[in-house]
């Protein structure tokens, strides 16, 4: 038995997210159904992050083990070859037994995209949020410095969330204009539900004159899901990456 490991970029438009679900269509589904049909073993991979329905990757992890004798390394190319064309292995290596995609100490990175024009570009409708008034990306950046760090992050976790606890690390946050594209780039050690999203929705707001930046530090403060913005649809996030420790 040999545990294999897989990077796996995904278009997330036309998938119910990243869990298995009932008669709904989802990247974990059809990557056991490639996997299965390839080493003709029952597989069912464990994935790094459960990302939602319409959010895309670049850079999910996902791990499975198998009796197969195929090389680790050429796993991607057979893959490749089973997956429908809006889900493509990046990498595939043979990892040591005990690694969990879940449980090793890693660092995620999601980028968060934002059109900001008078009017929407249809090729970027699946990969973008499409906003109209004005973002002031100076006050947005001002805004995520109150966000690094470790803090209770309960403002920003989604109805619904079943965890622990809501403290989670920011290890680093940025925004940025290119052209009509504004961008929001987080990396942490873990996140809540829809924590990325709700960040995002909650900059917007801030962005276009609602609030001042120091909003952010009292909205972090209140630990209150009612005290933050809202969710920013599911098309504009991208999984970029994990790097594990």
């Amino acid at each position: 038995m040999k545990r294999i490991k897989l990077t796996v970029a995904y278009d997330g438009t036309n998938y119910h997210g990243w869990q298995v679900q009932p008669n709904a269509d989802t990247i974990e589904g059809e990557l056991n159904k490639a996997i299965s049909e390839l080493t003709r073993e029952q597989i069912e991979v464990i994935g790094a992050s459960r990302t939602d329905a319409g959010v895309h990757a670049l850079g999910n992890v996902a791990v499975f083990d198998t009796e197969s004798r195929i090389p680790g390394e050429k796993f991607s190319y057979a893959l490749n070859q089973r997956l429908p064309e809006d889900i493509r292995i990046q990498l595939s290596e043979e990892v040591e037994p005990d690694f969990h995609p879940r449980y090793c100490d890693s660092e995620k990175t999601y980028e968060y995209r934002i059109l900001n024009r008078k009017f929407p570009v249809p090729t970027e409708r699946l990969y973008s949020y499409f906003y109209h008034y004005k973002l002031d990306v100076d006050k947005m950046k001002e805004a995520t410095s109150y966000l690094i760090g470790r803090h209770d992050f309960a403002s920003f976790c989604g109805s619904g969330a079943q965890v622990k606890t809501t403290i989670r690390t920011v290890t680093s946050m940025d925004v940025w204009r290119d052209g009509d594209m504004v961008t929001i780039r987080i990396s942490g050690t873990g996140f809540l539900y829809n924590m990325v999203r709700i960040i995002s929705g909650t900059l917007i707001e801030i962005g276009n004159g609602q609030y001042p930046p120091e909003r952010m530090d009292k909205i972090l403060k209140a630990c209150d899901r009612g005290a933050a913005g809202p969710t920013a649809p599911a098309q504009g996030l991208t999984l970029m990456g994990i790097e594990f420790f």
